[in-house]
């Protein structure tokens, strides 16, 4: 698998609803290479519990390089923000 992302989608009742997004380096008999599903816990996946497909499709476009976003914990972001406006 070449790559798999997290997206969270807003509801109509205002809650976010979580998917998992994977990109394969191979595309199939259909010419499709990313499938969407709902997200799973930790649980679902270590008991094998089947995934709920929502869709697949194709990359249309790419320069070629994916990258890992870093997680940052809200409380600590803005301080370093702060930190990194200081002028020495």
């Amino acid at each position: 698998m070449g790559a798999l992302l997290s997206v969270g989608i807003k509801q109509q009742d205002g809650t976010y609803k979580n998917y998992t997004i994977g990109v394969n380096d191979d595309t199939n008999e259909w010419g499709k290479n990313v499938s969407i599903w709902e997200q799973q816990t930790k649980e679902e996946r270590e008991a094998k519990t089947p995934k709920s497909y929502c869709g697949n499709g194709k990359v249309v476009w790419t320069d070629g390089t994916v990258v890992a976003a870093e997680w940052q914990d809200k409380a600590t972001a803005g301080a370093a923000k702060k930190e990194s406006d200081l002028p020495f």
